[in-house]
């Protein structure tokens, strides 16, 4: 009985030593300088709550790396038509070798960055990509430190999704096929954080901030959710599931890379023959001429999708994550029909740099790559102008909800730790210009750590250890295929389209901006576009009310009132109703 009871109580005494030390960790935490300065007691939270909290969110936002560097890699950064290689009129022989009837050595030019993508060019957008995932560690890992530590509020910081997609594919281009050239773009996200930086720090942020239309304010994060959905649905930067048509514009798609055509704009000339217009190039493959439905990347990265959505459906905390993860695995074996390296030159390097595992890469070409002669032209402002706009709008936005989230803010709108908030960011765009990728913003995956008992800086923190742990893996990073980012990139665009549930639907003059708003952004493949849609047309539909409030109060146009004494009652009512109207046009202005 006495071994028995021993036994028993064994387990007993294992089970509670664990909580123990942690009770005494936490206790000697919080009455410690750290412990104090983070208000540990005071917010109700523990060391341990927050490291947790920390983890959480880092495992919700981790894609950022891989996406960003894919994202920003596809606007070429440096690279430059210089990396090209000449070729053989014939692929299949050596330029060594091109010798002998037929045959003639092709210089590059600037097609050598579109389909066929030259090899020298593609090899440079691997050492870009590289770059970028340690630039995008980087400017996060800085964000996030200034935020918990000055600010002390459970907010995570890295390059914006919206933004990104905005500066690689409207501003920059394709493959540089833009109207700037990436240097001049960060050029312009410096600038711009500079203003933002003057801007937050003289308080102005958050009154500029309202002065937006509510409807367009709204709808421009569900827009941008749309535009990243469709980026992937695409087959250059997702899953490709949808296709191009040259009827529709857009169809499903699904096909093979070998039953995958480019497309090029030509003239026909008056002897028949047909070729290249001349400053035209030849698109990536697009074109499906069989087997719909039919790729089996597509069919992995729906598997992707699957096993994101169903673990966002029970709340299992790094869901992106896992997704990710297991559809990179599966690409990673060689020799199959779904390989992130197949049997060619750039495919044998990519494995090569993949084997390595653990490296800490040094940024080598993004880094100080900012290039101010564009400074003069308009396309440069309209880019700059864009990047604050959104960055006033999306991330103060996203930290007034996270902090309403939390309950810090009071009843005047305000909240612990705002202008240190507001500075963070700002600073984190500056420095990550500096290192050459898009602006820095708060990430609404923060929540998540919120709901798993963040209360202060010391998540925001933990997120930041973290970030610098993936400084040192970059092999890996640099290895994740497209279609295992397409799945995130859809998911992402499904949560920021609750957004849309907060506008006026039945009121057809916030109803129209809000939808032009949103339809624009993906269709227009700009943010910019979707943003100069929905105000322009918000400043139409009011205008008319607006003229009539001005008038009506200078005494230009009298209100009609009617005389007869039956009927006073319901035009008083009237009356209340339209001056209400007209008070609350003359607030919108």
């Amino acid at each position: 009985m006495d071994t028995t009871a021993s036994s028993l109580a064994l387990p007993r005494t294992i089970d509670r030593h664990p909580a123990s030390f942690l009770s005494r960790l936490n206790r000697y935490i919080a009455e410690t300088f750290v412990g104090r300065y983070f208000k540990l007691n005071e917010r109700g939270t523990t060391f341990t709550t927050e490291v947790r909290a920390g983890t959480a969110t880092f495992l919700t936002m981790a894609y950022i790396l891989a996406v960003n560097a894919s994202i920003l890699a596809d606007s070429g950064a440096t690279c430059s038509v210089s990396d090209c290689v000449p070729l053989c009129s014939n692929a299949s022989i050596p330029v060594s070798s091109c010798t002998g009837s037929g045959l003639h050595v092709i210089q590059p030019d600037e097609s050598c960055k579109f389909d066929p993508v030259n090899p020298g060019y593609v090899s440079c957008l691997g050492r870009i990509r590289k770059d970028l995932i340690v630039a995008t560690a980087a400017s996060s890992i800085i964000g996030c430190v200034i935020m918990g530590t000055f600010a002390n509020l459970p907010l995570a910081l890295a390059p914006g999704m919206g933004t990104n997609a905005y500066f690689a594919y409207s501003v920059v281009g394709f493959h540089g096929s833009g109207n700037v050239p990436y240097r001049s773009a960060l050029a312009a996200v410096f600038i711009e954080g500079l203003i933002f930086l003057a801007l937050s720090a003289v308080g102005l942020r958050a009154k500029l901030a309202k002065l937006i239309p509510k409807p367009v304010r709204i709808s421009s994060s569900a827009g941008i959710g749309l535009f990243l959905a469709f980026i992937g649905l695409q087959s250059s930067e997702g899953i490709g599931l949808i296709g191009y048509s040259s009827a529709t514009f857009l169809t499903l798609g699904g096909c093979p890379s070998s039953a995958l055509a480019s497309l090029a704009p030509v003239v026909t000339y008056p002897n028949g023959t047909v070729g290249l217009l001349q400053g035209g190039t030849v698109s990536d493959p697009m074109l499906c001429l069989h087997g719909k439905m039919q790729s089996p990347t597509l069919w992995l990265g729906i598997v992707g999708f699957v096993i994101i959505a169903y673990c966002l459906m029970k709340n299992v905390k790094g869901a992106m994550i896992y997704g990710i993860v297991f559809v990179t695995a599966i690409s990673w074996f060689r020799h199959t029909s779904v390989t992130a390296f197949p049997d060619t030159e750039s495919g044998d390097a990519a494995y090569d740099y993949f084997k390595k595992v653990v490296d800490v890469h040094v940024i080598k070409n993004t880094a100080g790559a900012l290039s101010f002669k564009n400074i003069g032209k308009g396309y440069f402002w309209e880019a700059l102008v864009t990047f604050l706009y959104v960055d006033i709008l999306d991330t103060t936005g996203t930290l007034y909800s996270m902090a309403r989230f939390a309950g810090y803010v009071d009843d005047s709108g305000d909240f612990e730790g705002q202008y240190f908030a507001f500075m963070s960011d700002a600073s984190a765009i500056v420095v990550g210009s500096l290192l050459g990728t898009s602006p820095v913003t708060a990430f609404i995956e923060s929540s998540t750590g919120i709901k798993e008992g963040g209360r202060t800086g010391m998540t925001a923190l933990t997120v930041a250890g973290y970030f610098f742990l993936a400084l040192f893996i970059t092999p890996l990073l640099a290895s994740i295929p497209a279609w295992a980012v397409g799945s995130p990139l859809i998911l992402v665009g499904v949560m920021m389209m609750k957004s849309v549930l907060e506008i006026n639907w039945i009121d057809m003059k916030e109803s129209i901006p809000a939808f032009l708003t949103l339809i624009l952004m993906p269709l227009t493949y700009s943010i910019a576009y979707g943003l100069i849609g929905g105000i322009g047309s918000f400043l139409v539909l009011h205008l008319g009310d607006w003229s009539l409030a001005g008038l009506k109060r200078y005494g230009i146009v009298k209100d009609q009132r009617c005389k007869s004494v039956t009927s006073d009652d319901k035009v008083g009512a009237e009356d209340v109703d339209n001056n209400e109207q007209t008070g609350k046009a003359l607030e919108q202005i």
